[in-house]
């Protein structure tokens, strides 16, 4: 019996609510909206309204406790605690919504309803036509407010006219003498002269950049993004890692994938030609780092890098028999290609390792982390020979001149500096990404530098003056991967899923391989 009387109350309560909120509707509508008391009036049936569906909800759920008898004594703490029913909350849901309907009544049969419906007219009729001068001065009118900018659709009223005389925009703007009540009823009703219609205004908002065309997909190619770009010995064949976690083998000249290469347990991030052009290093975040035959792609050796986490970066001697690699824990790892072993193991940085280099000589090595510290390793003994703080954030583009005693880095405070490691000091700056410098790639003749940023861009730099010399970009996303082509072309990958041509000195790419449809 209990439950059915909280049915019907919760629908009696739920009917009120209802009302009050329509009330609010209709107050927002304009009966008497800019004033203080209608302001008043629709917060107060606004919550009435809330509270009472409120009420209904809780009263139709049964959570209004009450009617029954008080149980046995609840311990306040411990265990057993539990909150003591509050018998007393019936009664303000129950009471407030029917003081809500009383109010509803009130405020219908209030004085502030019976206004006449002419009340407007007759105001109208007991002031003069126009009250407004005819001759406003130009420099008076008021400056069009920034939404009317925004918004050229609205139409705003039409602007007084060029031509309008100072003089009398200041004895227009004085208010006219009353009228007796006489003259006004017996005076005509006299309409004032229809404005010329406004010019259209201008097109203030700037048109929306198009979309860049959508780009070729092909089934063989890359699933996510392409990380790592690297071109052969030979110049016919380049490779690609991908976070798809996958090594692909593409044929330059004949502009196809030659075979699937392999298949890392997670995300690739590391392939590189050795010297002999038969074999291949990958590498990525499984820890592993997996010598490879190029012609079937039959795994050779595969070194792990078991506690020291995942293969961030991954560099090669210029003779292919040592291997350094950057870790996720901070470590630098030498190996020993041929003897599939390990000779150093470098734990000097203290945070992931972002990029590693090999000297042209092959005797050392550079390693920096995502916090920007920079480290020279002899590579023969693991020894430590230089550190210092070089970037803001970290180096993700690490490469040595030709010289061996100048290094090249770009990163994640947008910048590309050239350091002297004799002192260590910066020699040089180039400025001009504004996104983290992820990759780089020197040419051949280390006359021209390549970067590859998250801006979306790729950028040709030239080095004895240090100026930009060309700018690439797809409008597909961050580029993450950069590399000279044999035949001195560009070569990008990035977010896109797409290795990218462009040439040399600037201009449209083309799409070289094609990412796999989404």
């Amino acid at each position: 019996m209990n439950r059915l009387v909280d049915r019907l109350l919760a629908a009696l309560l739920l009917a009120i609510g209802m009302l009050c909120l329509t009330r609010v509707y209709f107050a927002l509508g304009g009966e008497g909206a800019g004033d203080a008391f209608a302001s008043a009036r629709l917060a107060f049936f606004g919550a009435a309204g809330v509270f009472s569906a409120l009420a209904a909800l809780l009263f139709w759920s049964g959570l209004l406790p009450g009617r029954s008898k008080p149980g046995p004594a609840i311990p306040l703490f411990g265990r057993g605690a539990k909150t003591q029913p509050r018998p007393r909350l019936r009664q303000p849901f129950a009471v407030v919504p029917f003081l809500a309907v009383l109010a509803l009544v009130v405020d219908q049969l209030g004085p502030w309803w019976r206004q006449p419906q002419d009340a407007g007219k007759s105001l109208t009729a007991e002031q003069p036509a126009s009250s407004a001068p005819k001759d406003q001065d130009v420099a008076s009118a008021p400056a069009p407010a920034p939404e009317a900018l925004e918004r050229p659709e609205q139409t705003a009223a039409p602007p007084p006219p060029q031509g309008a005389n100072p003089g009398a925009s200041a004895k227009s703007a004085q208010p006219p003498s009353p009228a007796s009540p006489s003259e006004v009823a017996l005076a005509p009703s006299v309409s004032p002269p229809e404005a010329a219609p406004a010019p259209a205004p201008p097109q203030t908002v700037a048109p929306l950049p198009q979309a860049p065309p959508p780009l070729p997909t092909q089934p063989d190619g890359h699933r996510e993004p392409v990380v790592w770009l690297a071109v052969a010995p030979d110049g016919h064949s380049i490779m690609s890692a991908s976070t798809d976690r996958t090594i692909k083998l593409w044929d330059v000249d004949g502009k196809r994938l030659i075979r699937t290469l392999g298949v890392h347990k997670d995300m690739a991030r590391t392939a590189l030609f050795l010297p002999d052009g038969a074999r291949a290093l990958t590498a990525g975040d499984d820890g592993e780092i997996v010598l490879r035959q190029l012609s079937d792609g039959a795994v050779l050796h595969v070194f792990s890098s078991g506690q020291n986490g995942g293969v961030n970066k991954l560099a090669i001697s210029p003779d292919g028999k040592r291997a350094v690699s950057g870790h996720d824990s901070g470590r630098v790892i030498v190996w020993d290609i041929e003897k599939g072993s390990v000779l150093h193991v470098t734990p000097g940085h203290d945070w992931s390792i972002s990029g590693v280099a090999v000297s042209p000589d092959g005797t050392r090595a550079v390693s920096g982390s995502i916090e920007g510290t920079l480290k020279l390793w002899d590579i023969g003994t693991g020894k430590q020979l230089r550190s210092w703080h070089g970037h803001e954030r970290g180096p993700y583009g690490v490469v040595f001149m030709a010289d061996g005693r100048h290094l090249i880095t770009g990163s994640g405070d947008y910048t590309i500096k050239l350091w002297d490691l004799d002192t260590g000091r910066e020699v040089r700056r180039l400025e001009g990404h504004s996104g983290t410098v992820y990759a780089l790639a020197l040419s051949a003749d280390g006359k021209r530098l390549l970067s590859g940023s998250l801006d979306g861009t790729a950028r040709l730099w030239d080095m004895e003056t240090g100026s930009e010399t060309a700018l690439f970009d797809s409008r597909s996303g961050p580029v993450y991967a950069v590399a000279f082509a044999a035949d001195g072309t560009v070569l990008t990958g990035g977010y896109d899923r797409t290795i990218w041509d462009w040439p040399a000195g600037g201009g449209a790419g083309v799409v070289l391989f094609a990412g796999a449809p989404e």
